[in-house]
């Protein structure tokens, strides 16, 4: 039975409805001695008996508790919920798998890369065996996958358990056997991340006129890692060694195409402009002297409802929660303000571009790691990227900017490269920062 109901609003039909065909199905479950049955309203909590015609009434005029979701008290039997979940969830997972198959078809045209999606066209076409009528094959990786990250499986675990799976099903199946053949089936859903070399000692990425070098030029420590038995030629440690440092980009404009590729977070992308209540208020960075002072700086860039005005946070972590640990962890996060105040922060919508992983904190050398992430952001200054609108069906050329940055004053200091300690610590104060 659907409970899609439960959440909405008491006042509307879709609610009354759904109250009328739980009342229903209690009175047909679960028939008791004195007519009574017992109350889900939030305040009865199942607590409490009532006559169908009192629960009626709690339920309209209090609400449906939301965490009852296995209605046991009523006469449903957990395991046939379970089933009826299952299915409904897997309706809804073929819902999404074309709403992911139009927006990737869509940029990938754009790219003119139009065989990868035809690759995955295909995938969400073919039955898992012959005359399978529930899954594709992309379908049910898509499902695996989830199961895998859902539940933490390892790499190895979840190959091991793909080969007992293609055993098992009839001869002529189409599922992956390997972990890696399922990635691949899954990549063009994703976005692509590069994994960049870096000197131990911050020196350099190596990418562009670097890549091809094998020892820093400027400290001439080794790209890799040295053996612990102390072999260390080039030959070998390039062979075998595992890189002394590592970037991870996530490059940010496929991640801005594919936003703007959906129409609702399209149209809530413009919010600031078409919805936002002007009242003189301070509701939204919009209300900003900050934003207004762009807006007057650069009237190109702030004619454009659509372009994009991002907040940079990034500190260092230890990912393994042991202070003892010689290992620094930062993450560099961006948050859209162009989005409604509900949505500036959910996680769903801070964009995770980039990851400096090591034995220490790269400090003030982090403008060293953050050369690529200042590249796309040139590009989307001055030139800007021609992006599909999926809410306007139209393409236009989108600009962006970092509005501000979100940090502590330490990790302030390395982004903006003020000295944050001794005599002129305050970067507002100045030469009057008060040494008491």
């Amino acid at each position: 039975m659907d409970r899609s109901w439960v959440n909405a609003r008491r006042i509307i039909d879709e609610y009354q409805n759904g109250v009328e065909q739980f009342l229903e199905l209690a009175q047909r479950n679960q028939a008791d001695l004195n007519g009574k049955f017992y109350c889900p309203c939030v305040n009865c909590l199942n607590g409490r008996r009532h006559v169908i015609d009192e629960i009626r009434d709690h339920l309209i005029c209090d609400g449906f508790l939301t965490s009852y979701t296995t209605w046991i008290w009523h006469g449903e039997d957990k395991e046939t919920q379970i089933v009826a979940q299952t299915e409904q969830d897997d309706v809804e997972m073929e819902d999404q798998i074309e709403d992911m198959i139009r927006d990737v078809g869509q940029e990938f045209f754009q790219q003119a890369q139009s065989h990868v999606y035809d690759t995955l066209k295909s995938d969400s076409e073919t039955p898992l065996f012959p005359d399978c009528t529930t899954y594709t094959r992309l379908s049910a990786v898509l499902r695996l996958m989830n199961l895998k990250e859902k539940y933490g499986w390892s790499d190895k675990s979840f190959t091991e358990f793909l080969e007992v799976l293609k055993l098992m099903l009839p001869k002529d199946n189409t599922l992956p056997d390997r972990h890696y053949e399922a990635k691949k089936v899954l990549c063009p859903m994703g976005l692509q991340y590069k994994k960049i070399h870096a000197c131990p000692n911050d020196c350099i990425l190596y990418r562009k006129e670097f890549e091809s070098l094998q020892k820093c030029p400027r400290c001439g420590l080794s790209r890799y890692k040295v053996k612990d038995d102390g072999r260390s030629s080039d030959e070998d440690v390039v062979e075998k060694g595992p890189p002394a440092k590592v970037l991870w980009y996530l490059p940010i404009i496929p991640r801005f195409k594919r936003l703007f590729a959906n129409a609702t977070d399209a149209m809530n992308l413009t919010w600031h402009a078409d919805k936002r209540n002007c009242d003189g208020m301070l509701r939204h960075p919009t209300n900003s002297p900050q934003w207004k002072k762009i807006d007057g700086l650069f009237p190109n860039f702030g004619s454009e409802a659509r372009n994009l005005r991002l907040g940079l946070a990034s500190d260092g972590m230890n990912p393994f929660g042991n202070l003892s640990t010689n290992h620094s962890s930062w993450p560099v996060l961006f948050s859209i303000y162009n989005f409604p105040p509900w949505l500036c922060m959910k996680r769903k919508y801070v964009i995770l571009c980039m990851m400096i992983a090591g034995p220490k904190q790269s400090g003030n050398d982090i403008d060293v790691y953050l050369s690529p992430l200042i590249k796309d952001f040139r590009i989307l200054w001055e030139e800007g990227v021609d992006v599909f609108d999926g809410y306007r069906q139209q393409s236009f050329n989108l600009h962006a900017m970092i509005f501000c940055t979100i940090n502590d004053f330490p990790a302030y200091g390395n982004l903006s490269g003020y000295s944050v300690k001794g005599h002129h610590a305050c970067p507002i104060c100045e030469k009057q920062t008060s040494y008491l």
